[in-house]
């Protein structure tokens, strides 16, 4: 039987989303595995770069000891484009030695872009956050560090697909 190309896309999109559901229980099974502690709460930036650059105004909320809610607000504009995006996920942390820690689990996102000062597009997206940080409070400062990538599955917008950003995270402990 050959693929017409309505048959290949659907078979592809199938072959995506079993992949992303087989990580997601990956990672549910990587949650019996040895936990961090996490902050209750923080709030800071997230300064980036991938096929999403610009920056994001960050917020984690700590949900339990190893788990946590992350809320970012992001931005960015050239001279021929504008974006602001909402990004939700959430974290599953794992303590690698003292202050270091890994992290992982599924976020979503929406926002609104504009290019050429054209008619903008809406814009969802789902996918997932992985990624290291240091905690500087078990040494008296109140600053969480973190290296982190975020691929998302772009499904309605202008450029649907596989979208990536990378991003350096700089967060105060409270």
């Amino acid at each position: 039987m050959g693929y017409t190309v309505n048959n290949f896309t659907a078979h592809t999109k199938h072959l995506i989303m079993r992949k992303y559901f087989q990580l997601t229980f990956f990672l549910l099974f990587l949650s019996t595995l040895s936990f961090a502690q996490v902050n209750s709460q923080t709030i800071g930036v997230r300064l980036g770069g991938g096929t999403v650059s610009g920056g994001e105004f960050s917020y984690q909320k700590g949900m339990g000891d190893a788990n946590r809610v992350e809320l970012d607000l992001g931005f960015g504009a050239s001279s021929n484009h504008n974006r602001l995006y909402l990004v939700g996920a959430y974290h599953w942390n794992w303590n690698i030695s003292d202050g270091l820690n890994w992290y992982a689990g599924p976020a979503a996102s929406a926002g609104l872009y504009s290019y050429n000062n054209e008619d903008g597009f809406v814009n969802i997206a789902f996918g997932g956050q992985v990624g290291l940080e240091y905690d500087f409070s078990h040494l008296d400062a109140p600053i969480l560090l973190s290296l982190d990538a975020r691929p998302m599955w772009n499904f309605i917008g202008d450029h649907a697909g596989l979208g990536w950003g990378t991003a350096l995270g700089i967060r105060y402990i409270f």
